[in-house]
């Protein structure tokens, strides 16, 4: 069995040529199945069926593993057996019938709007830290971008005539986006500064010695700005779902939300109709007049 979850490594590695990390992701979750298996005695993985499996998930799910890590480690078993199955040494998979527990569903945070304008509506010192911070928060809250997206931004994926902006973004795939008259003013203001930086490569944001402004900076800066402006923590991906949920807010058009995260699955987007229900749910209880009457014994 060890022998053949090695084979499937290699096969992951040098066929199907997924990241180093997804390969240690892999390795780290059938480990565990196979520590399982050898628990039970199992010779071989044809031996492993749909009732030990659920036993192992059950179990994991106990010990406090996430619904998300389980669907990863399901995931994982599916792909090896697929492999053993075309390969002759199987002919089932167990975690064909099998989804993970399902978990609790946290909604993401978010600014509203007052907060969002109150972050970005200040004055900006016209030098290099302000300007640049100012243009990453705008893009980030215009556009929706990832942080590994923004961060893998080069000059030339920039439009500022036409207010476009091509990203590349998980899976490799390309998409292009809108940039917001506010947003292009500060990309603007900032690529101005940033071309008497001595830039080392064609990166829209770098650091004052030139180089490619890193995910950790980003974050680092943007907490800074959260406490200073706002007295709270923020983050690059709380931008992201403001702008996601700001604009299926005003549209109500989730494909269009969809297209513009660039989730290849809608039900990713649907997450962000429970919090514009949170909000119209918010606005229902402060204006109509009998919203609050619940235990008034004279209404």
């Amino acid at each position: 069995m060890e022998q053949q979850l090695q084979a499937y490594c290699e096969h992951l590695r040098s066929e199907r040529q997924v990241s180093p990390h997804t390969l240690l992701a892999y390795r780290r979750d059938l480990g565990k199945v196979l520590a399982f298996c050898q628990k039970q005695a199992l010779g071989d993985w044809s031996a492993l069926d749909i009732a030990l499996l659920r036993s192992f998930i059950a179990r994991q799910h106990q010990q406090g593993q996430s619904s998300r890590s389980l669907a990863r480690l399901l995931s994982a078993v599916r792909g090896l057996y697929q492999y053993l199955n075309r390969e002759g040494l199987c002919q089932h998979d167990p975690a064909g019938g099998l989804a993970p527990p399902k978990g609790e569903r946290r909604l993401p945070k978010t600014l509203d709007t007052d907060r969002t304008a109150q972050l970005l509506d200040g004055a900006v010192e016209d030098d290099f830290l302000a300007r640049r911070d100012q243009a990453i928060m705008e893009l980030f809250y215009s556009s929706g971008l990832r942080l590994s997206e923004l961060t893998g931004l080069d000059t030339d994926q920039l439009d500022l005539a036409d207010g476009l902006v091509q990203v590349l973004g998980k899976g490799s795939k390309t998409r292009v986006l809108p940039i917001g008259s506010k947003a292009r003013q500060a990309l603007e203001e900032w690529l101005k500064l940033r071309a008497l930086a001595n830039p080392r490569d064609n990166a829209v944001f770098i650091s004052q010695q030139g180089k490619r402004l890193g995910q950790r900076a980003v974050q680092v800066r943007l907490k800074a700005a959260g406490e200073r402006e706002l007295g709270q923590n923020l983050h690059p991906h709380m931008l992201r779902h403001s702008f996601a949920s700001h604009v299926l807010e005003s549209s109500q058009d989730l494909r269009a939300v969809q297209e513009l995260l660039g989730h290849a699955d809608i039900s990713t987007t649907q997450i962000y109709t429970h919090l514009d229900f949170q909000h119209l749910a918010t606005v229902y209880d402060s204006a109509h007049p009998r919203a609050k009457r619940k235990g008034n014994a004279h209404d």
